[in-house]
């Protein structure tokens, strides 16, 4: 079977396992808005109201851009948000009773509705007029679309204190990660600004985690936190004092709260909630969509191979894995069964591996509620079994040693992890401050890793790992970087990419345009010997390097078969490096056979395209292939 014709049995396969049984016609809700008892909120990409008491939810908007952001004017008459109707996000509103969006901001960036003014004019962030990488805060006027900036130079979320006598606001904008329990540079922090004072005034400042998304009722400021873990609802004074806690998620957090008239609403994974202040009760608000759910209709895909997650081809070649949108799948190269591995709808497999010297697929999978590896029987006819068991956070694409003995991966800790495959035993290898660990590459023998983590001056080096000393090795200088180590088969040289061609395509950096230097075909490809007494094999062959081999023969003869075990002398190793007659280009996947080496080159600008080269590994003339 052909496998594009693969790819689309499988696809039909999964559509008809996850549209049976299927008859709810609940959705997936977010960004809501509340004024009195009405509540708008996304659902499909579209803006949807309800009134509290009715589950029904009226649409108020069809086209096929998302409206985001949406916020309710102060009379309950407008609703105002963000979307892409013309190319760029810009700011609009639409009567609560529905009719065509009217276009307020023109600023050719991305305008996110933040909410209202008490005089009724629309707030939102942009970047357009900042000259920092932050968003500062806007007001337009939906009536005559006058433009007036707020006079702080970093602000992203606001609520205006009585009679718009200053706000309470974040200085920036979430953290692009969405790291939960995040405390670095970039977390956010509420601040109270007035004015005619000389300066806003924090204050969140005894927490140094997030505390964002403010609102204000009674004389106090509403808004979120994680300080027990999970975002939720806290509450204090104008003053930052006197903090109250009033909801108490565990797991999902309470995202985009809006406040009126004593009510909260939030989104709750794919729920929205009601928070009553003054009972102190929250509950979920009941929705139902009067809808036709096209994007759940069957559709024919164009490109099959978008919907792949990852895959890995057996050792001998005969198989190939696959996983679509989590689950996995074993198909023949040839003629033969298609195998479904994984069947449980609640969990999603990704990162495959076949591992060597085994008929078992190893994947990453959160069955237990954590990323875990997970060993899956490939003729698919066993459930699979779990190898790690104390995963806590995201974990990295597993690389598995020749043997099939060992496991390394790593996480979003920076950590770097080894794994016995058999009694499932995991160590903690490494620890980067500068970076993660990448380009994981096992020796031939099973007994080293290669791979690339960044020095303190954030240049990559390549160091080599001993399984049975437990000790790291940097192989390579940290003044300039280094990576995609490959070893050569025999065991005799490992071979690296290196960014050290470092000549400038423009003259002079104070040209008409006054561009800087420009630099394109940085890397080099190059060869380290693991021994002092080995000899390349791309260096013109003397009769010194035959009378070697024959010694080499006539040692290897006499000790007959033995383990192969590679010995790495370390004394001046960095001396033992040697650059390759290779022209210097962009290159990438550098990998090692016995007689050839192969690697990505790429090229650069707004056509860019990327191309397999190969280079014999013999004395030759300076020719690719």
């Amino acid at each position: 079977m052909h496998p594009r014709q693969i790819l689309f049995s499988l696809l039909a396969l999964m559509v008809a396992l996850s549209n049976s049984g299927e008859a709810q016609t609940i959705g997936y809700y977010r960004y809501p808005a509340i004024h009195s008892d009405t509540v708008v909120f996304t659902a499909e990409g579209d803006l949807w109201k309800i009134r509290l008491g009715n589950s029904q939810a009226t649409r108020l908007t069809t086209h096929l851009e998302q409206e985001l952001h949406a916020a309710i004017s102060p009379n309950g008459k407008l609703v105002a948000f963000s979307a892409s109707y013309e190319g760029p996000t810009e700011v609009y509103v639409i009567s609560m009773e529905g009719g065509q969006p009217e276009r307020l901001t023109y600023d050719g960036e991305s305008a996110r509705v933040v909410g209202w003014t008490p005089d009724g004019r629309v707030c939102y962030a942009t970047r357009h007029y900042s000259t920092l990488p932050n968003t500062q805060l806007v007001l337009v006027d939906p009536q005559t679309k006058q433009i007036e900036r707020i006079q702080l130079n970093q602000a992203s979320q606001a609520v205006w204190l009585e009679k718009q006598m200053g706000l309470v606001f974040t200085r920036l904008s979430k953290q692009g990660s969405s790291t939960k329990r995040y405390h670095g540079g970039s977390v956010e922090n509420l601040w109270k600004y007035v004015p005619g004072e000389d300066e806003a005034v924090a204050l969140t400042t005894d927490y140094t985690g997030t505390s964002r998304s403010p609102m204000l009722h009674a004389g106090r400021v509403y808004f979120n936190t994680d300080r027990d873990g999970t975002l939720n609802i806290w509450s204090m004074d104008l003053e930052g004092k006197d903090l109250k806690q009033h909801t108490k998620h565990e797991g999902f957090d309470c995202l985009r709260p809006d406040l009126h008239d004593g009510r909260i609403v939030y989104q709750l994974g794919a729920d929205l909630r009601i928070l009553d202040l003054t009972t102190g009760q929250s509950g979920m608000l009941p929705i139902t969509l009067s809808s036709d759910f096209e994007q759940r209709r069957e559709f024919w895909v164009e490109s099959p191979e978008d919907y792949l997650d990852s895959y890995s081809l057996s050792n001998n070649g005969e198989k190939l894995a696959l996983a679509f949108h989590g689950d996995v799948f074993v198909v023949p190269v040839n003629r033969g069964r298609t195998a479904h591995l994984t069947r449980n709808s609640s969990a999603r497999y990704r990162s495959l591996l076949f591992q060597p010297e085994s008929d078992q697929v190893l994947a990453l999978a959160d069955e237990s509620g954590e990323y875990e590896v997970w060993s899956l029987p490939s003729n698919g006819l066993e459930a699979g079994t779990q190898v790690t068991k104390n995963g806590k956070i995201f974990r990295f694409q597993p690389v598995a040693s020749p043997d099939g003995k060992w496991l390394a991966f790593t996480d979003k800790n920076h950590h770097l992890w080894i794994t016995d495959l058999k009694t499932g035993k995991q160590e903690r290898i490494g620890v980067s401050d500068y970076g993660n660990f990448y380009d994981l590459e096992w020796s031939p023998d099973s007994r080293w890793l290669a791979y690339a983590k960044s020095a303190e001056n954030w240049t990559d080096q390549i160091w080599l790992w001993s399984v049975q000393k437990k000790q790291a090795v940097a192989v390579t200088t940290d003044r300039a970087d280094s990576y995609d180590p490959a070893w050569s088969p025999e065991g005799d040289f490992l071979y690296f990419l290196s960014d050290r061609h470092l000549n400038s395509s423009v003259s002079s950096p104070w040209g008409p345009r006054q561009p800087e230097p420009y630099f394109d075909k940085t890397t080099l490809i190059y060869e380290l010997a693991l021994q002092d007494d080995v000899s390349s094999p791309f260096r013109e062959r003397t009769e010194l390097d035959e009378e070697q081999e024959e010694e080499q023969e006539e040692e290897q003869e006499e000790l007959g078969e033995q383990e192969f075990q590679i010995e790495i002398d370390f004394e001046n190793i960095t001396r033992r490096i040697r650059k390759l007659p290779i022209d210097a280009g962009n290159y990438s996947e550098l990998s090692v056979t016995e007689n050839h080496l192969y690697w990505v080159s790429s090229t650069k600008g707004t056509s860019s395209s990327s191309a397999l080269k190969s280079r014999a590994r013999k004395f030759e003339a300076d020719v690719l292939t």
